[in-house]
């Protein structure tokens, strides 16, 4: 099944989480948020929220600065 991360496709496994997706793409969880759809998913749902065929994921990292 086929995903968009930051408008790039990835192909993944069915059912697969959000928290397996960072994983499995080794993407550092610190410092991040994350919206699937435009609509940010708490840290708390990562390891619930199943991803769906076409989702598009949108990884925001912080940046720190004045």
């Amino acid at each position: 099944m086929n995903v968009f991360i930051n408008h790039a496709p990835v192909e993944i496994e069915a059912a697969m989480t959000l928290t397996d997706l960072l994983l499995r793409e080794n993407i550092p969880t610190d410092g991040i948020a994350i919206a699937i759809h435009n609509k940010v998913v708490p840290r708390s749902e990562w390891g619930e929220t199943r991803l769906q065929e076409n989702a598009k994921i949108t990884i925001i990292h912080a940046v720190c600065g004045g």
